[in-house]
């Protein structure tokens, strides 16, 4: 077998080991087992919430099972057909076998990665929040770019995005979208994307066709488990009902249903305007108690990885990534310097190599950390 593939294959094995460590393959089985019998005994439906992280946890578990089986059979049966291959003088079936490993180093990294999404709240859903910067309609245009690629790339991973609150620009675009977003890893993955997104391009909205820099802020905190306990003071907050609008039409929504919670200990305000006066209420104060999981995730790990820290209004110069579109077409991220040209791509919600660098950053450098602590 040649150099390079000898080489691609050593990197699938290493990262087979990771996955099998990570999942704990030798009680993988049993406790697939264990999953099932719950299911069928029952009696766990007679608590939905409970029932349904049952079944999130299982499948989590089916999927890293059969991740691995793939990958695992996928490396055994090519190497075989490159030394038959090889034996018989068919280069046919070599470079086919070959072309199989070069895509299975691929996925073997890819899932490597997510392997690496162990945080405490990294299997979470997430809520996501985009907010214009100054600059009038052209910062409520990119935030409603922001919004458009965000939700493009949750589709494509198969998440549920729901709308929580949206407030529209006056002339054009978003001033401020919040999302929840629902799949597994939702908040591992998106967590690397909390910051400010500048956007350099010829504004639509200038008759002088003259380049504008916008501005918008995403932040991004985890839906919290059920088992996290997060317990909010009545004398803590503040609920406010308002009169919502939406986006026109038969959407419009006239009613004083919407709902905004005020915690005045640290001044966050999260909002809901989607759904009835009690659901919004629901809705927001999930968001708040997430809010302040957030804050508290991020006190903890700032030791080790300060670009967690909680952002607000203050964090404009802490840009993540620019997306140049004109004079030349570019994205940089400013952490890992991963760039591409393919700009109209990454608006359509490619974003996994960005998260991917980012989240690689990350692991490497709290495996420093702790090696130093240690």
């Amino acid at each position: 077998m040649r150099t390079e593939i000898q080489h691609h294959a050593d990197t699938i094995q290493k990262s087979l080991e990771l996955l099998a460590q990570r999942m704990d393959r030798e009680t993988a089985g049993h406790r697939l087992e264990e999953f099932n019998a719950m299911i069928e005994a029952g009696d766990i439906w007679n608590d939905p919430a409970k029932a349904q992280k049952l079944m999130r946890d299982r499948q989590a578990l089916m999927d890293q099972i059969s991740t691995f089986e793939l990958i695992d059979s996928g490396l055994r049966d090519n190497v075989e057909l490159i030394e038959l291959g090889e034996a018989e003088g068919d280069q046919e079936i070599v470079a086919e076998a070959e072309n199989a490993i070069r895509e299975l180093v691929t996925l073997a990294q890819a899932k490597e990665l997510e392997a690496l999404l162990d945080g405490e709240a990294d299997s979470n859903d997430t809520f996501l929040e985009i907010n214009a910067g100054a600059g009038g309609t052209e910062s409520c245009d990119w935030a409603s770019m922001l919004a458009r690629m965000y939700v493009r790339w949750a589709e494509k991973k198969g998440y549920k995005v729901e709308t929580q609150a949206i407030s529209e620009g006056e002339e054009a675009g978003i001033k401020s979208v919040s999302y929840k977003i629902s799949g597994m890893n939702a908040y591992g993955w998106l967590k690397s994307e909390s910051g400010v997104h500048r956007l350099v391009r010829i504004s639509p909205y200038d008759s002088a066709a003259r380049r504008h820099t916008s501005f918008s802020s995403v932040w991004v905190y985890p839906v919290v488990d059920e088992n996290i306990e997060i317990t909010v003071p009545d004398n803590e907050i503040r609920i406010d009902t308002y009169r919502s609008s939406g986006a026109g039409g038969q959407h419009v929504n006239t009613t004083d249903s919407a709902v905004r919670i005020t915690h005045l200990p640290t001044g966050i305000v999260v909002t809901s305007s989607e759904k009835s006066q009690h659901q919004n209420r629901a809705n927001a104060m999930a968001a708040l108690k997430s809010r302040l999981y957030q804050m508290e995730l991020d006190r903890r790990n700032a030791a080790i990885n300060a670009q967690h820290e909680a952002k607000g209004d203050a964090g404009w110069g802490n840009q993540i990534r620019s997306y140049v579109l004109q004079p030349y077409q570019m994205v940089k991220d400013l952490r890992t310097s991963v760039e591409t040209s393919d700009t109209q791509g990454v608006l359509d919600g490619d974003l996994d190599r960005f998260m991917a660098a980012t989240l690689a950053q990350d692991v490497a450098g709290k495996s420093r950390a702790e090696a130093n602590a240690d």
